[in-house]
């Protein structure tokens, strides 16, 4: 009996399962496919069920807690953590439990456990104590999204609020420029530059870049 369906196939008649040996972030439809029967490729370092020493759950994949608030650059960290890791297809609904076959169960588990851990591990507590009972890391995943992202329109109102109100103060050149560019990156990071292959595309950029210092 296998969980949701997954397909059999193969010369010796075994499970066959997507492994997300693949490029790219979104894995989904993408995987490379394995024999179940045989776990070897476990161990192979571009498979989603690849664990290190080093990867245990106590880690502490970014240097920032979840507070609510900085949910954004939280989850963009996050983000380039777990791509690193090869492990945001765990969270990003590419390989879900229902895909996995009972022989690969167990890695599956393994490894949603182990990213769940480093999510807890990147929140306060009281955001972590709040999705302690969630059983899936993409359902961890999607709960603080859908609590703490901000839709693109406020978020970028109050970027420009932001940009608008902040003064040097007491801070040094150094540090104004760089808590200014913060702001800056993430605000291009909402209202991308379009593509474009015309001459009018360097006018855009100048009047882009002097915005930054005006």
């Amino acid at each position: 009996m296998t969980r949701g369906g997954a397909s059999r196939g193969g010369n010796n008649g075994g499970n066959r399962v997507n492994t997300g040996k693949s490029s790219g972030v979104n894995t989904k439809n993408q995987f490379a496919i394995f024999d179940s029967s045989d776990h070897s490729f476990v161990n192979d370092s571009h498979s989603l069920f690849f664990l290190t020493s080093g990867n245990h759950p106590g880690l502490s994949l970014v240097s920032t807690s979840l507070t609510g608030s900085n949910y954004n650059s939280w989850s963009r960290a996050m983000t380039m953590a777990l791509i690193a890791k090869n492990k945001m297809c765990f969270v990003n609904g590419s390989v879900s439990k229902h895909e996995i076959d009972d022989q690969l169960y167990n890695f599956w588990s393994r490894c949603n456990n182990m990213v769940m851990s480093w999510i807890l591990n990147a929140e306060s507590k009281e955001i972590a104590d709040s999705v302690m009972y969630i059983n899936t890391a993409v359902e961890m995943w999607n709960d603080l999204h859908d609590r703490f992202s901000q839709g693109n329109g406020p978020r970028i109102f109050q970027l420009k609020q932001e940009i608008h109100a902040f003064t040097q103060g007491s801070l040094d050149v150094s540090g104004y420029f760089t808590k200014l560019k913060i702001f800056w990156d993430e605000l291009r990071d909402f209202k991308p530059l379009p593509a474009c292959t015309c001459g009018a595309m360097k006018d855009l950029l100048d009047c882009h870049n002097q915005d930054y210092i005006f």
